[in-house]
This record gives structure tokens, C-alpha cells and sequence, in this order.
């Protein structure tokens, strides 16, 4: 297989995506580590609200895995026969496990460090764009889609956003 073929292919596979979020979870969890830290006067309410964050957000992605059923995996494309899943969290949110995450991540950068919560936002603004094509493909897999994703207004997290 020619190269410019495989990178066509990574391309197309959505490689990108993962190349840009993979390379931001790492820079938040190095920033986790470096400073700036919080002002002294914000550590202990941001020590007590950042768990509670990430808590929300394991729990958030569990229940979104979870309602997906059979029709997901993380390491393959659901299969032909998969169905539109708009149980669980999908009742709430268009996309609940990138909510998850963001709950998770804001949560470490708000025990932890300033520059990690910047990057968390850099990661949520990816995962905006990242849905947004995400959508586009199921709108074609499924034309019932559409409609689900004018139904439901929120994109990540219920009643937030």
C-alpha cells in the first residue's frame, strides 16, 4: 500500500482527531504537574469541587458506554446492523461521553493547575469539532439522525450545554 494512500486513510478514519485530543490529554496531564497553581485562597474550595467533577464525569461516561450497548466499541466502528442509541444520557445530550470527559479533566485541572484547565478548554473546543463531523456521518448512516440532533439541543452535558 502506498504511503499517501494510508495517510488518505488514517485521514479519513478520523486519525486526526485523535492524533489532536490524544496529543492534548497528555498536555494536560503534564500540566497537572507544572505551574501555575491556584491561588492559595481558591485551593481548598477548587480541592473540594474538582473530585466531585471527576467523579461526574467517570460516572457520565460509564452510563453513556453503558447505553450504548453492543452498538459501540471503543477500538472498532459500530457494525451495519447497529441502531441509533437515544437511551440512557442520549436522552439528555447528543453526546454524553465527550461531556464525561470534560467534567473529568476540568475536574483534575481545578485541584491542580491553571494552565491544565486552559488545555481542558482546548480540548473541549476539539471535541466540539469533533462531534459536529461525528454528526455529519451519522446524519448519513441514519437519516433519522438529523432529526434526533434538532430534537436535542444540548451537545455535551444536560441543561448546560
Amino acid at each position: 500500500m502506498h504511503a499517501s494512500s494510508r495517510w488518505s486513510e488514517f485521514r479519513a478514519a478520523g486519525g486526526l482527531w485523535v492524533l489532536a485530543q490524544s496529543a492534548l490529554m497528555a498536555g494536560i496531564a503534564a500540566a497537572l504537574f507544572l505551574p501555575p497553581d491556584w491561588p492559595e485562597d481558591l485551593r481548598v474550595p477548587l480541592a473540594i469541587v474538582g473530585p466531585l467533577l471527576v467523579l461526574a464525569g467517570v460516572g457520565l461516561v460509564v452510563w453513556a458506554y453503558r447505553s450504548l450497548g453492543r452498538a459501540f466499541s471503543p477500538f472498532t466502528h459500530p457494525p451495519p446492523e447497529a441502531e441509533r442509541v437515544e437511551a440512557g444520557p442520549y436522552r439528555l445530550a447528543r453526546h454524553p461521553m465527550y461531556g464525561g470527559g470534560i467534567l473529568f479533566f476540568a475536574g483534575l485541572s481545578l485541584v491542580f493547575s491553571i494552565t491544565a484547565l486552559v488545555l481542558t478548554a482546548a480540548l473541549a473546543l476539539l471535541w466540539r469539532g469533533t462531534s459536529a463531523a461525528e454528526e455529519r456521518v451519522l446524519v448519513r448512516r441514519f437519516p433519522v439522525s438529523d432529526a434526533y440532533r434538532r430534537r436535542m439541543r444540548r451537545r455535551f452535558l444536560p441543561g448546560i450545554y
